[in-house]
């Protein structure tokens, strides 16, 4: 039985970037659940399932713009220091939320730290990388 749009799957994964650096992987917890069609997963993801029977193993990429879309310099933004409370200490790689107009959160990555500024960027940690995944189809369920 093929997977197909609508169906629940239970899929092992492991998520690479061109240089080969694993990014993710799903081979030390259980396998990720999701329903093919609901976008739970970027869509070359969901789409590389489909056709897919249990035990089947398949590997494949996904351009940067069907995954994460490209690196947008605008979600770039240097702010002062004087502007964070007084008890953080800024660290490149740290991550941050701000919560923006619309009330929705927002994540950031502090990339760079200067005695007066500090650069934070809202680009999704993947944006701008073509994904290669290594997946298995564990179960189809019922």
């Amino acid at each position: 039985m093929a997977a197909k749009n609508g169906d629940k799957v239970r899929v092992h994964y492991t998520g690479t970037l061109n240089d080969g650096t694993v990014f993710d992987t799903s081979r030390e917890r259980e396998p990720i659940e999701f329903a093919i069609g609901t976008h739970m997963v970027i869509a070359g993801f969901e789409n590389a399932v489909l056709g897919m029977e249990p035990g089947e193993t398949k590997s494949f990429t996904v351009a940067s713009a069907e995954a994460y879309g490209e690196h947008d310099p605008r979600l770039v933004q240097d702010v002062p220091r004087s502007e964070l409370p007084q008890e953080l200490d800024p660290q490149p790689g740290m991550r941050l939320t701000a919560t923006g107009s619309d009330g929705r959160e927002i994540g950031l990555v502090i990339t760079e730290v200067s005695e007066a500024a500090i650069r934070l960027d809202a680009n999704h940690p993947l944006a701008g990388e073509d994904l290669t995944f290594e997946i298995e189809l564990v179960e189809i369920a019922a």
